[in-house]
């Protein structure tokens, strides 16, 4: 990858690039879908499509166009620099879905504010649902979190790719505060003892969760280890 092309991901044909939206739960507005419109126009991309991780893939570029569909974007382009989180989804929770019990939507723009510049040893993906019906795969994330009429539910180590894994629950009935505490402890703890390029889901299944709570969860006063 050169210079006028960082951050963008080169596709399979080995000579042009994808360029995702920095979409945080899926959210646009339609001055932002506008623009978006407007550069695949003018840059004639042939696929733009919705992603699994609410973000639209701009692809087919080419690497000449790629710097000026940066510049156009702006800060709705979201560059690929490395293992970092990838995307935080997040379902309609209590804005309008009449199952949400907890704000999926607001506490999905505090986490992705609070990771956006953090690297990890290998990337990281983020789901936050507004019920147990788990709308946005949290179970399936390197980080889940859940809401409950009695406060969110974090989970720890889950993955969807060709190893499935669920994540482990780490917390119950947590406040947002707490939850956002414990997102950064247990990303800051893997940051320092995983692998290169060892995701959240074989990092647990190489360290355990006893370790876990031995080095981690122990320390940490709102957590309930006999219910860990």
């Amino acid at each position: 990858m050169t210079g006028k092309t960082n951050g963008a991901i080169l596709q399979r044909d080995g000579k042009s690039y994808a360029i995702m939206t920095n979409t945080p739960a899926g959210l646009v507005k339609p001055e932002e879908l506008e623009r978006i419109a407007a550069v695949g126009k003018k840059f004639h991309i042939p696929l733009m499509k919705i992603t699994s991780g609410q973000r639209i893939i701009l692809a087919g570029i080419s690497s000449d166009d790629v710097p000026n569909v940066f510049k156009e974007l702006g800060d709705l382009a979201k560059p690929d620099l490395g293992p970092c989180v990838k995307f935080v989804q997040g379902c309609l929770g209590t804005e309008s879905c009449k199952w949400g019990a907890q704000d999926s939507i607001g506490f999905t723009k505090v986490i992705t504010k609070k990771m956006e510049t953090q690297t990890f040893p290998a990337k990281i993906k983020i789901g936050i649902s507004g019920c147990q019906r788990c709308c946005s795969e949290s179970q399936l994330r390197d980080i889940g979190l859940i809401g409950t009429s009695r406060g969110w539910i974090a989970l720890f180590g889950g993955n969807g790719g060709r190893k499935p894994r669920n994540a482990d629950p780490i917390a119950y009935h947590l406040s947002a505060d707490e939850a956002c505490d414990l997102v950064q402890r247990l990303l800051d703890y893997y940051k320092n003892h995983a692998n290169p390029q060892e995701r959240t889901a074989r990092f647990m299944e190489r360290i355990g969760m006893e370790t876990l709570k031995s080095d981690l969860l122990s320390m940490i006063p709102y957590i309930s280890l006999d219910k860990v």
